[in-house]
């Protein structure tokens, strides 16, 4: 888990630096500004559309009785691509604007619901496990 940690709290964001430093010297220091503070705006607003119509179709899923699976695991992806559009930085903008898109926002929930499938199937698996 240490590992994980060092990599998601001190790797990304070195590298982070560095490519805004690299676009920085290439489009000017203002210009990357900009760029960072217009992504963190456009995602905010973008996931706070994508965030009301997915709360309204897990509304419309619960009143007709049914079980809004991949309404909340979507809910869920748009949160994170939330959070990863309001970190300065393009690589992490990149990844949020991508879980913002229908698209790429299904595959990466069709993997997931793989995924814990696959782990409830063995008893748990890596979440039952201690480090």
């Amino acid at each position: 888990m240490f590992p994980r940690l060092l990599i998601l709290f001190t790797v990304i964001p070195l590298i982070e630096l560095f490519v805004l430093m690299k676009v920085g010297a290439a489009i000017g220091l203002f210009n990357t500004i900009l760029l960072v503070i217009v992504t963190a705006m456009a995602g905010a607003y973008l996931a706070k559309r994508q965030g009301i119509e997915t709360l309204s179709r897990i509304r419309q899923q619960l009143s007709m009785g049914a079980l809004p699976a991949d309404e909340l695991i979507d809910g869920a992806l748009i949160l994170v691509a939330g959070l990863l559009l309001i970190t300065p930085g393009l690589i992490t903008d990149t990844f949020g604007f991508s879980l913002l898109i229908p698209y790429t926002r299904q595959k990466i929930r069709d993997m997931l619901k793989r995924f814990f499938n696959d782990l409830m199937g063995r008893g748990g698996g890596v979440w039952m496990r201690r480090e």
